[in-house]
């Protein structure tokens, strides 16, 4: 076995992400005995400090090997074969190790597939490979060269999942859950960071919060960079910043989104399809223009500033991460013209919000704050990951 150097971000971000689980454990747990007088019987087991280290450090590591100059992706859960089903298990499982986990990293780099990593008396090992992960279950995913995302389920739903930590080289960062508690606080962000109370995980689901965050996901996926403007369906004033005539106008409003969106027995795979033709819209030079409605009304938008209006001169910009502080910042310093013109577009139309995706994956949600009468910028690539 070609043994690493310890990665040491692994051994100081375990103890927090192990103190997370066991919160959310006990809470759950909690609020399960609440209704029905028992333990919920769905959750993962929870994992150890050792457990959470060891699977960071193999990540790591893995992810800066390459497997016939394919960079390594995969996503580790931390699950027993007894924990799941119709899993794909080894006669003989493997060694936790980087060199191994780069070797096999071609079977399962697939969206949704998950290594199982579990404790044996020599040690942690894969045991396998499942889809089927269940509530509360640690994963670890390698996102890109030294990139590893922490996460877990957030419901029952499938492939709906919370990032608890994202961490980058040295540089870690501890999701902050409370941040949707902020004032004015975007429902993309709150769906993103998930609730704070577990029992609701799946009653307090919003929809709407939910198709924001998969056209951001797929904004960001095509790595161009883009921008979306959503709007209130029932005014047209948004048309008073935007140059005209619109680049590319839409006639009539491209609606199958919106039906979809609509419709209570969704057809999952048209509605995934319907978010990706749409985000695909964002690599066009200029804006999309969508009603809040989810209706498509044009894109190649050129934002302009609102006759009578200021210049934007200032942004609040705040990061949804333990220790992060609330900056003023003049919007040319989050990216540029893109963010430029999206801040200035919600100063001058305050029932509006803009999403901006950076060709180097960052993501900034603008939207208005009553509370500090500015516009506030959430930078929140650390969750889309």
């Amino acid at each position: 076995m070609d043994r690493q150097a310890a990665y040491p971000a692994a051994s100081i971000v375990s103890p927090k992400i192990h103190a997370y689980f066991a919160r959310q454990h006990q809470e759950t747990n909690a609020a399960a005995q609440r209704t029905s007088g028992h333990l919920d019987k769905r959750l993962a087991s929870l994992p150890d400090r050792e457990a959470i280290q060891a699977m960071v450090d193999a990540a790591f590591w893995a992810s800066l090997r390459r497997e016939e100059t394919f960079v390594t992706k995969i996503s580790l859960a931390f699950v027993s074969p007894e924990e799941t089903k119709n899993a794909l298990v080894l006669e003989r499982p493997l060694p936790l190790d980087a060199g191994i986990l780069t070797k096999v990293s071609p079977a399962v780099e697939r969206r949704g597939i998950h290594l199982g990593v579990s404790r044996t008396p020599e040690g942690f090992h894969v045991w396998g490979a499942t889809r089927a992960i269940p509530r509360l279950c640690l994963v670890v995913e390698v996102a890109g060269p030294g990139l590893i995302v922490i996460k877990h389920h957030s419901s029952d739903t499938k492939g709906k999942f919370v990032n608890v930590a994202v961490l980058e080289g040295d540089q870690v960062k501890i999701i902050d859950g409370h941040s949707a508690g902020i004032p004015d606080c975007p429902a993309l962000l709150t769906a993103l960071l998930g609730s704070e109370s577990p029992a609701d995980w799946v009653s307090s689901a919003n929809q709407s919060a939910n198709v924001l965050v998969q056209l951001a996901v797929s904004m960001r996926a095509h790595g161009r960079g883009g921008s979306l403007l959503v709007v209130p369906a029932a005014s047209d004033s948004w048309r008073e910043s935007i140059v005209s005539p619109l680049s590319y106008a839409v006639s009539p409003p491209f609606s199958t989104l919106a039906e979809l969106v609509r419709a209570s027995n969704g057809d999952a795979v048209r509605l995934d399809r319907a978010i990706d033709a749409v985000a695909g819209l964002t690599a066009v030079d200029g804006a999309v223009v969508l009603t809040d409605r989810y209706e498509v009304l044009g894109f190649g938008a050129k934002i302009t500033r609102r006759r009578g209006y200021d210049p934007v001169e200032q942004v609040i910009v705040t990061e949804p991460i333990e220790g992060g502080e609330a900056e003023l910042v003049h919007p040319e310093k989050l990216g540029g013209t893109r963010h430029l013109s999206a801040a200035q577009f919600v100063q001058d139309q305050h029932g509006s919000a803009a999403l901006v995706a950076s060709q180097d994956g960052r993501f900034t949600v603008f939207e208005w704050s009553t509370c500090e009468s500015l516009v506030h910028a959430h930078r929140i690539e650390a969750l889309l990951l």
